[in-house]
């Protein structure tokens, strides 16, 4: 449960900021700039699985799909919200956001549509993983309104990344399900790498800053491996392998 007090960073042991008014600019910055790219990330999520909502292979996953894109419009909604509190600057980020289409957002992985169901459920257990990680840095943020967003947000999530890779495991074992393991293979391969790229540079100096300031409580790198251990886990217990660990392609 998120507490008052600020827990980490420079300001630790201080109340937690309610306003943007109240943040030093630099923080007021790159709080901007990170709710922007959150925003952008839940919204460009709905325009990846929109179609499949009616295409997915059966009923149930269906149902779960129209879910995950509920969440998903909730969620930009919530950064939405935040970003009307920064005033004009924030009112600007909304407009840009409400004007970006597929090959347009910040990250490289929200620029591709599906090529078929195992990419789907790759991207829903593996891309939709590094959300998870970077909602659970954010939990216990020194900004109280973020913060208290964060609990819910990471419940739904789970749902997410559970549907992903449930869905590879029936592709793999489960005949009525239109795939191979081959094909499983090949979309980890696609998705994997556009993952790792996700959580940007190893020595981001917004990364530091956030991490300084009690935005977050993780840099980039401590993630990254954090998430590949994981995942290395997850393709074995699929008979998969994992993609090569690449990094340092991230824009923060």
């Amino acid at each position: 449960m998120s507490t008052r007090g600020i827990k980490t960073g420079k300001y630790k042991k201080i109340r937690k900021f309610e306003t943007p008014m109240e943040l030093p600019e630099e923080y007021r910055s790159l709080l901007l700039k990170m709710l922007f790219v959150q925003a952008d990330t839940e919204f460009a999520s709905v325009e990846q699985h929109r179609d499949w909502q009616t295409d997915a292979p059966t009923a149930e996953d269906r149902w779960v799909l129209s879910r995950i894109v509920t969440d998903e419009v909730r969620h930009g909604l919530t950064m939405i919200r935040l970003l009307k509190e920064f005033g004009a600057d924030g009112e600007r980020a909304i407009d840009k956001l409400m004007k970006r289409r597929m090959g347009e957002h910040t990250l490289d992985a929200f620029n591709y549509e599906f090529k078929n169901w195992a990419h789907v459920c790759a991207f829903t257990c593996f891309v939709d993983r590094v959300g998870l990680y970077q909602l659970e840095s954010f939990y216990e943020c020194s900004f109280a309104p973020l913060a208290r967003q964060i609990p819910l947000m990471l419940n739904e999530e789970q749902l997410h990344i559970g549907f992903g890779f449930n869905g590879l495991r029936k592709i793999i074992e489960r005949d009525d399900i239109p795939g191979t393991i081959e094909d499983v293979q090949e979309a980890v391969n696609y998705w994997i790498p556009k993952a790792l790229d996700m959580f940007g540079n190893s020595d981001s100096k917004n990364a530091e800053l956030a991490q300084e300031l009690g935005i977050k409580r993780w840099q980039n790198e401590e993630m990254r491996d954090r998430y590949y251990k994981e995942i290395s886990g997850l393709c074995e217990s699929l008979g998969i392998d994992t993609p090569p660990f690449k990094s340092d392609l991230g824009i923060f």
